[in-house]
C-alpha cells in the first residue's frame, strides 16, 4: 500500500514566494553594497530554470518510478512509514544526498547536470530556484534505500523536505547562526561557501539538511572571506537552454577534439577541470644532441 504522504513542495510554494518578496524588499530599504543581491535579468532566469525542471522532472518520473517500483518489488524488505522511521528515512536520505551532491561535482558527465544551480553570479532566494533540466543522473545514488525497503512514495517526501529545507540557506541576509546550529545544520554561511568560486572554497560544504557530513567526511570549510560567486568561468547568457546545456556541449567540444579514447573518458568521467597530462618530450638522439665543447686549456 502506497503511503499517503504530502507533496511538501507544493505546500511550501507560498512560503517561497512570500519570502522572496521579503528579501527583495530588504535589499531595496537595507542595501549592501558587498552583497550580491538581485539583479532582474539573472532573477527571471532563475525562476524560468525552475519552471522548466518542473516539467522535465515529470518527464524523467516515469522511467525512475519505473526502476524504483521494480527494486521494491524484488527487495524481501518493507520498512513501515511511521513518524520515528520517517524521520531515519530522512536520515538516510540525506547521507546519500550528500554523496550524490559531492558526485555530481567530481565527474564531469554529472556536473554538466548540476552546473546549472551553481550558474548565477548572485546569490538569492531565486538562485534555489534555479535546478536542472536533466536531474535523470541523480536517481542510481537514492536505489540503496529503496532496496533496503523504503517505499518510493516515502523516497520521493524526503527528497522533496531536504529540497524545501535547503530553500532558505540562499541568501546573504542571514549572517551566521549560534554555534550549534552552524555545527550541525546546513546553514546560509556554509552554503554560500559552496556556492563561491575561490579556491580555497571550491567543491565544499555538500550537505543538504546537515553539515555533519562534511565535517566527516573531510569537505567541511568555514565561511571567513566573502565569496565570490559563480562558476570558475562563467557564462555570459541569460537563455535558459544554453544554461541547461551549456556543459553538455562543452563537453561534446572536448570529445571531439580529444586525440585518444583514454582522453574522451577522462573529459566525461573526470573532474570538470581534467587536463590530459602533456606530452613527454622525446629524448635528444646522437644526431640531435648538442656536442660537447672542446677545452682550450
Amino acid at each position: 500500500m502506497e503511503p499517503n504522504l504530502p507533496d511538501v513542495v507544493l505546500w511550501s510554494i507560498p512560503a517561497f514566494v512570500l519570502l522572496t518578496v521579503v528579501e527583495m524588499v530588504s535589499h531595496r530599504i537595507h542595501p549592501d553594497e558587498d552583497a550580491a543581491g538581485y539583479e532582474t535579468k539573472d532573477a527571471v532566469t532563475s525562476v524560468s530554470m525552475g519552471l522548466g525542471s518542473l516539467a522535465f522532472d515529470l518527464l524523467w518520473k516515469v522511467p525512475i518510478v519505473a526502476i524504483y517500483s521494480a527494486v521494491y518489488e524484488l527487495t524481501p524488505l518493507h520498512v513501515p512509514v511511521l513518524w520515528w522511521t520517517v524521520l531515519l528515512m530522512l536520515l538516510a536520505q540525506d547521507f546519500l544526498y550528500y554523496w550524490s551532491h559531492r558526485g555530481h561535482h567530481v565527474i564531469r558527465i554529472l556536473w554538466a547536470c548540476h552546473v546549472v544551480h551553481h550558474s548565477s553570479r548572485r546569490f538569492n532566494l531565486t538562485t534555489a530556484l534555479r535546478q536542472p533540466w536533466t536531474s535523470l543522473t541523480v536517481w542510481p545514488f537514492y536505489v540503496p534505500l529503496v532496496a533496503c525497503g523504503v517505499h518510493p512514495a516515502a523516497l520521493a517526501f524526503c527528497s522533496s523536505a531536504n529540497l524545501v529545507y535547503q530553500f532558505w540557506v540562499h541568501t546573504e541576509r542571514i549572517d551566521k547562526l549560534p554555534r550549534p546550529f552552524e555545527y550541525v545544520l546546513n546553514t546560509p554561511s556554509h552554503h554560500r561557501v559552496h556556492h563561491a568560486s575561490q579556491g580555497g572554497y571550491l567543491d565544499r560544504n555538500f550537505g543538504g539538511i546537515l553539515i555533519l557530513w562534511d565535517r566527516f567526511f573531510g569537505s567541511f570549510t568555514a565561511e571567513t572571506e566573502r565569496p565570490v560567486y559563480g562558476l570558475t568561468k562563467n557564462i555570459a547568457t541569460y537563455n535558459p537552454l544554453r544554461v541547461a546545456t551549456h556543459e553538455y556541449a562543452a563537453i561534446a567540444r572536448d570529445v571531439r577534439a580529444a586525440g585518444s579514447w583514454g582522453e574522451r573518458a577522462g573529459r566525461i568521467f573526470r573532474g570538470p577541470g581534467w587536463e590530459p597530462a602533456p606530452a613527454a618530450a622525446p629524448a635528444p638522439t646522437a644526431s640531435t644532441a648538442v656536442p660537447a665543447q672542446e677545452s682550450t686549456g
